[in-house]
């Protein structure tokens, strides 16, 4: 499910406008996470630990997922910094599961040129279970928006 960004008419992000982002990961995505990152936790990678732990099945990382909300500000503004990102896991995520990343527009100022945003920033699995909530501020060196190239 591909679910389209709501901006305003005139492509300028305004309070309120909101960019989303629909993800499943799989296997391979918590593979390619941990030799990157290093993080060797079985909870990724083996089902009877992770059942042993309380869960149903293998655990997305959490900072994966959280990975979507740099993604999405950088492909609706090339150029922009990220500054700061807040994040509280609600509820895991397991491997297969539909991801929905939201970043809505709290609070923007301009600043020397550029603009500094204030994000809310939000997943959901299979559409309507909140598993991430968070902040984050980005500096945008405009506020058109950039049409993204793939989803």
């Amino acid at each position: 499910m591909v679910v389209k960004p709501v901006i305003s008419a005139s492509g300028l992000l305004k309070i309120g406008d909101l960019l989303r982002k629909t993800r499943r990961f799989s296997d391979l995505d918590n593979m390619d996470y941990s030799k990157l990152t290093h993080d060797s936790n079985p909870l990724h990678f083996d089902v009877e630990c992770a059942r042993n732990a309380g869960f149903e099945d293998r655990i997305v990382p959490g900072m994966l997922i959280a990975s979507l909300f740099p993604r999405i500000i950088a492909s609706h503004f090339p150029g922009a910094v990220y500054v700061s990102q807040s994040l509280q896991f609600k509820l895991p995520v397991y491997v297969g599961d539909e991801v929905v990343a939201e970043v809505q527009a709290v609070h923007l100022r301009e600043n020397k040129k550029r603009y500094i945003a204030k994000f809310s920033t939000k997943c959901f699995k299979n559409g309507e279970v909140l598993v991430i909530d968070g902040e984050a501020v980005a500096i945008l060196p405009t506020l058109t928006t950039n049409e993204e190239q793939s989803t």
